[in-house]
């Protein structure tokens, strides 16, 4: 298999070959995942969710199927769920391992392979390349037995997980309210893209109260070809552009989106009577200062409140949280960074410190109840967010520019640069280069005053193969290869 684990596990196209994701590659990843568990444990345990992809279902049943064989108790979900539920479920069940196969929010023709640890978090680089090495000594022989996934339902070394996992999850979800009910008559739109959101996402709102909420119907079904949204990403303008025409036709206040495992959510919200879409930053400095301004009113702020972002995040937010006292605590990027952090504060029994954790890509954690982001969590919060700031004669944007006028005006831009195969790693050994041998370079047109390299493991982070630079216009950028694509992602931040 020539398939390495990425900022999200594995991920790749689907289709034969061993450079793809399929069932012998997803048959190798198993191998390699029981035999890590197996070196922590005799007889580990191991929770397995999928999302709405296509082969998602067979390729969960196979992972199941092979733990299974080789003498792993095994947790499988009966049918596609979030990803959140994964991390979840992993804690409750007190499994060593989970699998979830999901793609996020990349193309139909991709799925993927996260691998999560006893803490419901996805795993670090450690363990990774731990369970890379195992990987490499598998044999794919091992999987092929006549042994069908029903033999070990029957004998129980496979158990579907119970609906009561799910509603516990649920119900840890809305002990994160901050205001018991929904006042204004909000009216919101929402779409889970073909995803797996609408039973948990719809279940939530409903819980917390709100009456008026639309399902954008043309997505509503799961479908692995996604043909109403080639690339399902609510980051993607594109994806929302059904969202915005039932917001015409039904005058709503906010439009929520999930991507397909419904761990990503994104928002539109009216400004000047037109519905425009906020990005992952925005959303986020939003929902933070909400969180934090609420918490404080209602006396539940804990002492020493916690923040967790990864370092490509909007700098707005540690200005936000300077206000109310917090302490901010960047990553690099992955949530398993993130989640690594909830982890530590839980080991020195400071779990309750942790209030909130994001990145910009539409990321977002209320809670330590999972490990992982959760767009369940983040689109009840939106919704308590928005009815609170409707009920004052406020739109999101209207509270936005509130901030903006506390902490100043902070503009993000995001820049992608495709390229095939290792060109991305190639293209950053020539930046690099570039950096060192003329000083002074330009970058998005102004001079390069200084850099620094996290090769070489700055600010206490683990190394990784990231650039942030400081230009003579005051921008700070960030570059780095995505982990799950073939790009180079180049963050712009500038205060205004």
């Amino acid at each position: 298999m020539n398939l390495k684990f990425g900022t999200g596990g594995l991920r790749a196209a689907m289709g034969p070959g061993p450079d793809k994701l399929n069932l012998k590659t997803v048959q190798e990843a198993t191998l390699g995942v029981a035999a890590y568990a197996r070196s922590l444990k005799e007889e580990p345990a191991a929770a397995i969710a999928y999302d709405s992809r296509n082969h998602s279902e067979e390729f969960a049943q196979e992972a199941a199927r092979v733990l299974a064989l080789k003498g792993c108790r095994v947790y499988l979900y009966p049918r596609m769920t979030p990803t959140p539920t994964l991390s979840f479920a992993v804690r409750y069940l007190k499994c060593d391992v989970g699998i979830c196969v999901t793609a996020s929010h990349n193309p139909k023709e991709y799925n993927g392979y996260k691998v999560y640890g006893s803490d419901g978090c996805q795993v670090t680089s450690e363990e990774a390349e731990a369970i890379q090495a195992c990987m490499e000594g598998v044999d794919s022989r091992e999987a092929e037995d006549d042994l069908p996934l029903e033999y070990f339902v029957e004998t129980g070394q496979i158990t579907y997980i119970e609906d009561k996992v799910l509603k516990a999850f649920l119900a840890s979800v809305s002990k994160k309210r901050t205001r018991k009910t929904l006042s204004s008559g909000l009216k919101v739109v929402y779409t889970p893209l073909h995803g797996t959101g609408l039973s948990c996402v719809t279940s939530i709102l409903k819980y917390v109260g709100l009456k008026d909420l639309q399902i954008v119907k043309e997505q509503a079904r799961p479908n692995g070809d996604f043909p109403t949204c080639p690339y399902p990403n609510p980051e993607e303008p594109k994806a929302l552009e059904l969202g915005f025409e039932w917001c015409q036709k039904t005058e709503a206040d906010l439009l929520l989106a999930t991507d397909p495992d419904s761990d990503r959510v994104g928002a539109a919200a009216r400004r000047n009577g037109v519905m425009e879409r906020l990005n992952g930053n925005q959303v986020g400095v939003l929902m933070l200062d909400y969180l934090l301004k609420s918490r404080q009113e209602a006396g539940t702020l804990p002492e020493r409140p916690v923040v967790i972002k990864t370092i490509v995040t909007t700098s707005m937010a540690d200005r936000i949280a300077e206000h109310y006292g917090a302490e901010v605590i960047n990553t690099l990027t992955g949530f398993k960074y993130i989640g690594e952090q909830i982890g530590k504060l839980e080991q020195n029994k400071e779990a309750e410190r942790f209030v909130f954790g994001f990145e910009e890509s539409c990321g977002y954690l209320i809670g330590s109840y999972v490990r992982d982001k959760d767009a369940v969590g983040a689109a009840m919060l939106l919704c308590e967010m928005a009815d609170a700031y409707k009920a004052q004669g406020k739109t999101l944007w209207d509270a936005l520019e509130e901030l903006y006028e506390i902490y100043g005006r902070y503009e993000t831009t995001l820049k992608n640069y495709e390229f095939q195969g290792e060109d991305a790693r190639k293209r950053m050994s020539l930046i690099r280069k570039g950096l060192a041998e003329k000083p002074g370079m330009k970058m998005q047109g102004s001079r390069v005053l200084r850099y620094v390299d996290y090769r070489e493991g700055i600010d206490g982070l683990p190394k990784s193969d990231v650039l942030k630079l400081w230009t003579k216009n005051g921008a700070e950028i960030v570059i780095r290869p995505s982990g799950t694509e073939p790009k180079i992602k180049v963050y712009v931040e500038r205060k205004v």
